[in-house]
């Protein structure tokens, strides 16, 4: 009798198992999709125009200014006079102006790239706080990025909720359709 009463407990705990296992619901979500829709989105890329512009233009013509100067010292002035530690000073700094001009646009890519980072962290804290609102709402109990996703089961689109819980307005050529690549 105790040998019955444990099968039939297995199989009641594998059964409640299976079916909390079903009872899963998966949704995904492009968060870029939904960035481009967002009015924050636009003044972060007219702040980034104007940091390049006020910031990393006059930085990159001051190294300029800077390199030709001191060129200008070892090639076009009488360097008979000059002590040779300061020649050799000089040749350092311009060895040293060669390579960040050189190298110039990675740097500006990667100081621009952490200022949008730094800009659009806000954005994506409210994203991602609507993202887990609307997967409490909805029972959602997975939730994955789509740009991800190569083989994955049937799950929602999500995108239409959050954008309507950030009150963000979606074009109809959006629609509903998952975005899974």
């Amino acid at each position: 009798m105790k040998k019955i009463i444990s099968v039939f407990a297995i199989a009641l705990v594998f059964l409640a198992a299976a079916s909390s296992v079903n009872a899963q619901k998966i949704g995904h979500i492009r968060a870029d999709d939904l960035i481009q829709f967002m009015p924050e989105a636009q003044k972060i890329d007219t702040l980034l125009q104007r940091f390049q512009v006020d910031s990393l233009n006059p930085q990159y013509a001051s190294l300029v200014q800077d390199y030709i100067y001191k060129d200008s010292l070892l090639n076009k002035t009488d360097t008979s006079k000059m002590p040779a530690n300061v020649k050799n000073q000089i040749r350092g700094e311009l060895q040293q102006l060669t390579g960040t001009l050189q190298n110039w646009q990675q740097t500006a890519q990667q100081i621009m790239g952490l200022k949008q980072q730094q800009l659009a962290a806000p954005m994506y804290k409210r994203i991602s706080d609507a993202i887990n609102a609307v997967a409490k709402e909805k029972g959602y109990t997975y939730v994955l990025t789509s740009e991800a996703l190569i083989v994955a089961p049937p799950s929602d689109d999500m995108l239409p909720a959050v954008a309507a819980k950030l009150g963000i307005k979606l074009p109809s050529t959006t629609g509903n359709k998952p975005a899974v690549r």
